[in-house]
């Protein structure tokens, strides 16, 4: 091949990023997406207002992509729906550019890995191109490419509702009762949660979202109930930094959340770890186990908003470097373990932090992230532009921080969450691949170890 090719899997807004910024390198991208269109994910939760306004969610090599096609850049403070997101960005990109000619739709890949190398075999591996095997609607495929971005993000493969990891006793037999992420409880979802007591368990943006969404259910369709199912014992964590948030809407976000609690709009039940679910005279009987106190909730239908884990299946003949717990890449993964840290600012990162032992193959997008939950859309656009100019041999573009994340309002410092008005612990670390931040990597230079910062 006289023209590099990238196989890039996903057409999610970070895998379309990823091609455009290959096509202005002038290497040669293939998108293989899943779904029967781009951005097959992002139309799994179209109803929901992103917490990011437009200027953060628009890669600058896409908008140069889509500027010779007439395309209206939306206002940069408005904050866009999953729906906007699509109609006004993601399906112009995808259609109205050079990508149309790039994407393969309903091409869900099974494999990959070097042609004529299995995982054990080392010598020459470097030189030999990546084989990719996947399906469409006419078999199995085939393709090689010189350099692999996988973005296919976690959407499909939710955390169950067991507290351990594992699926609840019953949960797959109760699956008819069972929604996974952010149902549109309003709109499309109506019917099925109106004047129903409805019982959601998560603590992250997608549970809060999901149950001011029943709140204003229930004004508009009395009987409706709203229960919180809250692993933890602490409520509070939940709201967010508020005021301090440098991200507005997602401020908001918890400060309506923590009003409508403490007026008794939702009932909470924290420290509730599941452990059994069934049907008892056709309802839902949620149970925790004898560790969280013995005791169940009974509800009609349960929201499963636990998070979401990488696929990795298919990646099993490639040498992956991931951090054992969180299942990101190993430099990448001190930066956002929930058990140690999360401040407002993770260091922008790209090629150096998401290689691994496999040269010319990265983990982007959600899917870096492994199990982390505090991934931004534009850390995304920042991870691809530096991988693609590694992959194109500029390597001091690679290594270049292009981008300043905003702050969320609240540090996680040891595991204890404290109030972030002036910046988490003094701001982003400089050069330290494993420090959370500045006050983390002077103490990682000292020679401690651990969260510095706590």
């Amino acid at each position: 091949m006289t023209t590099r090719r990238v196989a890039i899997i996903g057409a999610g807004p970070v895998g379309l990023a990823a091609a455009a910024h290959v096509l202005e390198r002038g290497m040669s991208p293939v998108v293989l997406e899943a779904g029967p269109e781009a951005a097959h994910a992002v139309r799994q939760w179209r109803h929901v207002q992103l917490f990011s306004p437009w200027e953060y969610n628009v890669d600058k090599a896409a908008a140069r992509l889509l500027a010779p096609t007439g395309w209206n850049s939306p206002d940069p403070q408005s904050y866009p729906t999953g729906g906007e997101l699509i109609d006004r960005y993601l399906d112009p990109l995808a259609t109205r550019t050079p990508l149309r000619e790039v994407i393969r739709t309903s091409s869900r890949v099974t494999a990959i890995s070097r042609a004529g190398f299995d995982k054990a075999k080392t010598r020459g591996r470097e030189q030999a191109p990546f084989e990719i095997r996947y399906q469409n609607g006419k078999g199995p495929e085939m393709l090689r490419a010189d350099a692999v971005v996988d973005v296919s993000g976690t959407w499909f493969s939710p955390n169950p509702a067991g507290s351990n990891g594992l699926p609840a006793i019953g949960e797959r037999e109760c699956a008819d009762r069972i929604a996974y992420g952010m149902p549109d409880v309003r709109g499309a979802d109506r019917a099925r949660y109106a004047g129903k007591t409805v019982a959601v368990l998560g603590a992250g943006h997608s549970a809060v979202g999901t149950l001011i969404d029943l709140v204003q259910l229930a004004d508009e369709a009395p009987g409706t109930q709203a229960i919180w199912l809250l692993r933890g014992s602490d409520p509070a964590t939940a709201f967010g930094g508020g005021r301090n948030d440098k991200l507005a809407a997602r401020g908001e976000l918890g400060s309506t959340f923590a009003a409508l609690v403490a007026a008794g709009k939702v009932r909470v039940e924290s420290g509730f770890g599941v452990t059994h679910l069934s049907v008892t005279e056709g309802r839902l009987m949620i149970s925790a186990g004898a560790c969280c106190g013995a005791r169940s909730v009974v509800a009609d239908e349960l929201v499963v908003s636990t998070g979401f884990r990488p696929d990795l299946s298919f990646l099993s003949e490639l040498r992956l470097r991931l951090d054992p717990a969180i299942e990101a890449p190993a430099a990448l993964a001190p930066l956002i373990d929930p058990n140690e840290h999360s401040c407002g600012t993770v260091r922008p990162h790209g090629a150096r932090e998401l290689a691994h032992d496999e040269p010319g193959f990265y983990l982007a997008g959600m899917k870096s992230y492994g199990r982390a939950p505090t991934f931004l859309m534009m850390t995304g656009y920042e991870q691809v532009r530096s991988i693609v100019a590694d992959i194109a041999g500029d390597k001091e573009a690679a290594a270049r921080v292009e981008l300043v994340l905003p702050e969320t309002g609240v540090c996680t410092r040891g595991g204890v969450e404290t109030g972030s008005a002036e910046g988490c612990c003094g701001g982003p670390a400089k050069q330290e691949l494993s420090a959370c931040c500045a006050a983390d990597e002077a103490a990682k230079t000292a020679g401690r170890s651990g969260c510095g910062c706590s």
